[in-house]
């Protein structure tokens, strides 16, 4: 009977094109993430440096990538709710499936070891993606333009105050002037 309960909230979070990912892989992981009200897509590109769980619900991946000298490692559960795609750029020959090695390795040596450019890229993505980016992108567009729309009428009104000034310095200025023509 538990197992039924089971099933069914695993069958609610599970999805159903997850990537098929092995180490040496180099992905980018488009993400969902909310600051405050707002909602962007980053995007995380490394190499897969583990996999484990396989394709289960339990199913995670680490990506590392080198940003200034300075490595990241992220975990990312497959069936994450805010990961929006996966996309397989190049793979890497390895012959370990935990390279823990590559830490150590330069940029340089790495490209040596890579097996080249997919031709297209492998790409993992949930049917309501596309949709979610194009929300978010039309979003942030309209927040854009509402901006520059209010800079613009901060900046004609700061416009019409100068004028105004000008003008009263004008007539303080040179008051006979006026009343004689």
């Amino acid at each position: 009977m538990n197992v039924k309960y089971l099933e069914a909230v695993v069958k609610k979070h599970v999805k159903n094109n997850p990537p098929q990912l092995s180490s040496g892989d180099v992905v980018r992981v488009h993400q969902k993430v909310k600051e405050g009200n707002k909602e962007r897509i980053q995007i995380f590109e490394g190499i897969v440096l583990r996999v484990r769980g396989g394709l289960g619900i339990n199913g995670t991946f680490t990506v590392r990538r080198t940003t200034g000298g300075i490595g990241i490692e992220r975990t990312f559960p497959l069936h994450l709710p805010s990961i929006v795609k996966v996309e397989k750029v190049k793979q890497v020959k390895l012959r370990q499936s935990r390279p823990y090695y590559l830490r150590t390795m330069t940029a340089k040596q790495l490209k040596k070891k890579t097996l080249g450019d997919l031709g297209d890229y492998v790409v993992f993505e949930e049917q309501d993606a596309s949709h979610d980016e194009e929300e978010i992108k039309t979003q942030q567009e309209a927040e854009a333009k509402a901006r520059a729309e209010a800079e613009a009428q901060k900046e004609a009104e700061a416009e019409a105050e100068v004028a105004k000034a000008k003008a009263r310095h004008e007539t303080q200025e040179n008051p006979g002037t006026q009343e004689g023509k």
